[in-house]
């Protein structure tokens, strides 16, 4: 996959938008000494390439009852499951990510329970029936970072 090359004016929008989704592309026009045309075609440029994946509201998990964050490793009994397992999660409305990875797991899944009870049964319900040898799960108490990635002068960076 070919990397995208931001230059100084993408670093401007993509900073002050990660701040803040919602801020008004005149807002950002203005910062950046430009029109408000040229962030929209910016924005657009962004999109289509790839390095925007859209915008959304985060809801607080917490908010609204899910009490609790749990990080699961899976051990498939099978690894060639991977594709049907991964359908099978995205069926799952609690699992919130999951990711191949190397080391131990064959797979890492991010998920949110009501309470500890929930989670209980959302393992044996639901994750265990997709043939897995054995889960390992590391409960979250809470998320002291949470922020996007910082947008660096890649090529500069890589000088350093």
């Amino acid at each position: 996959m070919a990397e995208y090359q931001l230059d100084s004016l993408d670093r401007k929008i993509l900073q002050m938008i990660a701040e803040n989704a919602r801020v008004p592309f005149l807002e950002v026009a203005r910062a950046c000494n430009v029109s408000g045309a040229a962030v929209h075609q910016r924005i657009q440029k962004l999109t289509n390439c790839g390095v925007l994946k859209g915008s959304q509201y985060i809801i607080d998990p917490e908010k609204i009852g899910y009490e609790t964050c749990a990080y699961i490793g899976l051990y498939l009994k099978d690894p060639e499951n991977f594709d049907h397992v991964v359908e099978e999660l995205k069926k799952i409305p609690e699992v919130v990510e999951c990711h191949y990875t190397t080391g131990g797991y064959d797979m890492f899944i991010k998920i949110y329970a009501f309470n500890n009870h929930h989670l209980l049964n959302i393992i044996h319900d639901k994750l265990q029936p997709l043939g897995l040898a054995r889960t390992e799960t590391i409960v979250a108490f809470n998320a002291v970072i949470n922020r996007q990635l910082p947008i660096y002068d890649l090529q500069q960076v890589k000088k350093e």
